[in-house]
């Protein structure tokens, strides 16, 4: 366990900085010492539904997805975890020992620290920095869940297919997103016809461009 080399030990200091926590040294020595370094391509799977939660990650780069099934069994993204980030599920369930409800899925290449859940809950004790990261990203993603289920329960497709390609454009940081209409209507939870019409419509006001496998956002 551990991943003591100077590579890895500068991956953790960017994770912190990036987020503007102050890690005790005590805690920053912890990481590097019970930590554990993976690596995940795209379409790699961290956690599948029903699995006990043995780790929890902080991602590094790239960017994971977290999905669900409703009780119909149709899968519902929740939220994306990119650089800095921390599964807030994950932080929940991996300390009550009981099966996990969500999915988590590399949307890109990704590098991550795995934190083992018996660690996270001694360090949520002894280390107050620690302690500030896991209640801020668990704050975080709460909120976005709450806009996960006002949007199904209040919003159009169109409000929610707007929403999904900005969070897209933000995470990617570029506005070429490499996707099929087949898979957004899949993440969406609608049918493809939907989604298709609705590019459609905005390709004709001019705010995106449609090509083979990838959309072109212009000013969505």
């Amino acid at each position: 366990m551990g991943f003591n080399t100077l590579e890895n030990i500068y991956m953790v200091k960017q994770l912190i900085e990036h987020n503007g926590y102050e890690f005790e040294d005590a805690l920053m020595h912890d990481i590097q010492t019970e930590g554990v370094y993976k690596e995940i391509s795209k379409g790699g799977k961290l956690l599948e539904i029903g699995d006990y939660i043995k780790s929890i990650p902080l991602v590094i780069s790239g960017v994971l997805k977290v999905l669900t099934d409703d009780s119909e069994g149709n899968e519902l993204l929740l939220y994306y975890l990119s650089h800095g980030d921390t599964c807030a599920n994950a932080l929940v369930i991996g300390t009550r020992n009981v099966k996990s409800e969500i999915r988590v899925i590399a949307e890109t290449d990704c590098k991550l620290i795995l934190i083992p859940t018996q660690n996270m809950e001694e360090w949520l004790i002894k280390y107050k920095g620690w302690r500030q990261f896991v209640i801020d990203n668990y704050q975080y993603r709460i909120s976005g869940l709450l806009e996960v289920v006002e949007s199904f329960a209040f919003s159009n497709i169109e409000k929610r297919l707007r929403k999904y390609l900005s969070d897209k454009v933000h995470l990617s940081k570029s506005k070429i997103i490499y996707t099929t209409h087949q898979k957004m209507a899949h993440e969406l939870n609608t049918s493809r016809v939907a989604v298709s019409r609705l590019l459609k419509k905005w390709e004709n006001m001019g705010q995106l461009k449609i090509g083979r496998n990838y959309i072109k956002i212009l000013k969505l």
